[in-house]
């Protein structure tokens, strides 16, 4: 396979959350690597196609806005998600302070 990425990422392995950002459905899955531009994920099988959608991906302590690039089959049934990072929008922003800020 041709490597794609301009700058080396670094193993990152936490669970993490995606959301969709026209739809808001949720889908858990697992980082494998990360750079300032983008992050690799493993997702399960179940998993819907998602190439071409805005997610917020959300993995211990780091947020990333992105543009999914590419979801490839595996042998075992799952994927490998990459991921493009993207500026944060005010809706964005707007929408993680309304689901993260704790309630009075």
């Amino acid at each position: 396979m041709e490597e794609r990425r301009q700058i080396n990422r670094v193993g990152y392995l936490a669970d993490a959350v995606i959301v969709t950002c026209d739809t808001f459905d949720k889908y858990y899955v697992k980082t494998d690597n990360v750079s300032p531009l983008g992050m690799g994920i493993i997702a399960p099988a179940d998993m819907p196609e998602i190439v071409g959608k805005d997610v917020i991906i959300v993995a211990q302590t780091m947020i990333m806005y992105a543009d999914v690039t590419r979801q490839e089959k595996q042998d075992d049934g799952s994927f490998v998600i990459g991921v493009a990072a993207r500026q944060f929008t005010p809706e964005v922003l707007a929408y993680l302070f309304e689901k993260i800020a704790p309630e009075d």
